[in-house]
């Protein structure tokens, strides 16, 4: 009976998903009892504030927090929401219109373009880039077009260069970028918005990584720039910041019909934020921004800590000015980052992940995750110098 099973053909264009496939390797090195340190996936190994946790605790004994959610979530999250980001971004937002409420920024990608691709419509995507677009793109039947990122250019497109907008509905951009670690600039958000603006293009910003940052550059919103509420939505998590991946939160802002886009899907696909997580939230975004600080010095000094060792064995790779990613060109002793990758696991017993799985552009880079101690990547370093 299974043999005449056939998937959706949306499925079958998809390659694997990146991160699983790197789990499963990792996952069968540790059940042969390696030592295995883990600089794949980005999931921060600190825990959540201690005052967030105690929220929660608190909300969980509140009977009222056990019901179905509204769809848009609490008045006061959305409000803590508008207040963080005025304070951050001295931007306004209407919090019943301008704001809403996700299970994770990650969700919020993927439903989103159900809300405003048609099928057949184009919708460009930075190369490499974060594996979930694609598949939300593809999903909602549009058609991908991959706008490379070259180091060359710092990696952000060369908007002179970009291929015909006839047919294109939609643009996704990710700064601080994931995997490449690098920081967009306001007068390219200005160049962004008036070229999107002109050519009638969505603008998709992904700021998940807005407070993991360097050197004291704060990154900035594409919606700080002038006219980019006629077109841009982005979207923001709680994870990255606040140590929050598997509780799921985060949310969109921008443009209040794209908003309402979004909200229209969502409504037909979940019933909202379990309600004591959204309690935890609002205690998260009341977080004296301080605090922060001292997160960002401790990945500071992890990847002070990797590349100046790496250096030390000849590796030499650019510091990453936020995100906590470190974008490296694979020795040449490697053909491929899909081999290098295999190098790092089989003969190190170290996680990494290989450009490729970001897309073809990613060829020749690996990316490593700053989420373990300053002592085991010190410990990474040694292993990896016993190879290179």
């Amino acid at each position: 009976m299974t043999d005449t099973i056939e998937w959706a053909d949306r499925l079958k264009e998809l390659p694997p998903y990146l991160f699983v496939d790197i789990d499963k390797a990792k996952r069968k090195a540790i059940a042969e009892g390696r030592d295995v340190i883990n600089l794949g996936i980005g999931d921060p190994d600190l825990p959540p504030f201690p005052h967030i946790i105690d929220a929660m605790k608190a909300a969980l004994n509140d009977p009222a927090n056990h019901h179905y959610a509204l769809d848009a979530g609490l008045a006061d999250l959305r409000q803590a929401i508008a207040d963080w980001f005025k304070t951050r971004f001295q931007v306004s937002l209407d919090r019943d219109t301008e704001i809403y409420p996700l299970i994770g920024s990650k969700e919020g990608l993927a439903h989103f373009p159900l809300g405003i691709v048609n099928p057949g419509d184009k919708v460009w995507i930075t190369d490499p880039s974060y594996p979930a677009y694609q598949a939300s793109v593809l999903f909602a039947g549009g058609k991908v077009t991959r706008i490379p990122l070259k180091e060359s250019q710092n990696f952000l497109p060369d908007l002179s260069k970009l291929p015909s907008s006839k047919g294109v509905k939609a643009m996704f951009v990710n700064y601080p970028n994931n995997p490449t670690a690098t920081c967009a600039t306001k007068e390219f958000y200005k160049q962004l918005v008036d070229f999107a603006r002109a050519n009638n293009i969505i603008i998709i910003s992904d700021m998940a990584y807005s407070e993991i940052y360097y050197d004291g550059m704060k990154p900035v919103s594409v919606l700080e720039v002038e006219g980019a509420h006629d077109i841009a939505i982005e979207f923001h998590s709680l994870s990255k910041t606040y140590n929050m991946t598997g509780w799921r939160i985060g949310w969109a802002c921008g443009n209040a019909k794209l908003i309402a886009a979004l909200a229209k899907v969502k409504t037909n696909y979940d019933s909202g934020i379990f309600q004591a997580i959204q309690v935890a939230g609002i205690a998260a975004l009341k977080t004296p921004f301080e605090e922060i600080d001292d997160l960002r010095r401790i990945y500071e000094e992890r990847r002070d800590c990797l590349i100046n060792g790496l250096r030390s064995v000849g590796w030499k790779i650019p510091p990453p000015s936020a995100a906590f990613y470190v974008w490296a060109k694979i020795p040449k002793c490697f053909q491929d980052s899909m081999q290098a990758a295999k190098a790092f696991l089989d003969q190190t017993d170290i996680v990494t992940t290989p450009g490729v799985g970001f897309g073809p552009a990613g060829e020749g880079y690996i990316r490593m995750a700053l989420t373990v101690s300053k002592d085991r990547i010190a410990e990474a370093v040694a292993r990896i110098s016993k190879i290179l």
